[in-house]
């Protein structure tokens, strides 16, 4: 069976487009009691952007903090705040900020019509219920989580994603504009998500032409950006971020983003910094791509964290072993159906333990 999964219905892309937010939104406000819940960065609190949100006196703007990656808890925490301001559902759920941002936006937007914990719908296809009509507006580039099927969360067992057709944004916004000022280290580590999505999924057992023609896109204008310093370069890794996370929505990602959960879980490492610190030990599996990423790194100027997992008790090691191993359709689409063989708990402990 062919899978048929669902695309993002609506798209507006162009500098400065980030100004017909009120406009699209609008078309959701069918009555006067109406409104709309702003799932926003809390980096832009009393920053620019915060004046330029569409709100309206029945709205919540609800400011959401990523220092740690999203969890299960924190997701079910916030369903409640939004089911506290009005007797009424939303109409809308607008996720603005980075990766993190939007995968909280997806989750509550979910969570308003599934009950109970966040918990329950960690995995593929559990949601039972569509979703609130739910929006991004990325701030950063490369996760691709604006056009994912899934709201990646971290709960008291596993760091799972919401998998589902009802997870997919109904709208994205993709304003250049709003990339411009993102500091230097979180552009590359962010840039990077994207550029090994295009390797893994290109090198992938899973790999079809509908994912080929996104991912050899997207990992065309990351060397654009990241190895010709191009002057449209935001513009491009904003359209590498969405033809990335359209390259896996048909193929999967592989052992890099499998490892680099398993590093998150235990140790609460930052999504994209998380993979590049395990690509970088991949060599074996990604021989060219590690070569690429590591020139990428020299031209950026940049340094990774090293020793991490050296000085982690036998048990923590092995909780990283068992998240990432769990992780199966990843597994299988890096090394195929036979891939327990290849990646046993030992050969994972040791890739871990030389981080």
């Amino acid at each position: 069976m062919f899978r048929n999964f669902k695309l993002v219905p609506n798209i507006i892309f162009g500098r400065g487009c980030f100004a017909q937010l009120d406009e699209i939104i609008e078309k959701q406000r069918r009555n006067t009691d109406s409104w709309v819940v702003f799932v926003t960065d809390d980096v832009f609190r009393e920053a620019p952007l915060e004046k330029r949100l569409p709100l309206y006196d029945n709205d919540l703007l609800l400011w959401v903090n990523v220092a740690d990656e999203p969890k299960t808890k924190y997701v079910d925490e916030l369903t409640l705040k939004v089911k506290a301001h009005r007797p009424t559902l939303p109409c809308a759920i607008i996720g603005i900020g980075g990766g993190s941002s939007m995968d909280l936006a997806k989750a509550i937007s979910l969570m308003l019509t599934n009950e109970g914990s966040s918990t329950l719908y960690q995995g593929w296809d559990l949601i039972k219920n569509p979703a609130i009509y739910h929006m991004a507006v990325p701030t950063l580039s490369g996760t691709g989580a604006e056009v994912s099927r899934t709201a990646v969360l971290t709960g008291p067992e596993k760091k799972l994603g919401l998998n589902s057709d009802y997870t997919v944004f109904d709208q994205v916004v993709l304003d250049p504009e709003l990339i411009k000022d993102v500091p230097r280290d979180q552009h590359f580590y962010t840039g990077m998500d994207c550029y090994i999505h295009c390797i893994e999924s290109l090198q992938g057992t899973y790999l079809n032409e509908f994912s080929k023609s996104y991912g050899e896109k997207a990992l065309d204008l990351c060397r654009q950006v990241f190895l010709d310093d191009h002057p449209d370069k935001d513009d491009k890794l904003m359209m590498a971020s969405f033809f990335g996370g359209m390259s896996i929505a048909y193929s999967q990602v592989g052992a890099c983003h499998a490892l680099s959960y398993g590093l998150s879980y235990v140790l609460g490492t930052h999504h994209g910094i998380g993979c590049c610190i395990v690509f970088d030990y991949l060599e074996d599996i990604y021989p060219e791509g590690v070569k690429e990423f590591r020139t990428m790194m020299k031209k950026c100027d940049m340094e990774l964290p090293r020793g991490l997992v050296k000085d982690l008790d036998p048990e923590q090691v092995d909780r990283m072993i068992t998240v990432a191993l769990g992780l199966e359709p990843l597994w299988e689409n890096c090394l195929g159906q036979d891939w327990k063989h290849i990646m046993t708990r030992n050969k994972a402990r040791a890739l871990f333990l030389r981080m």
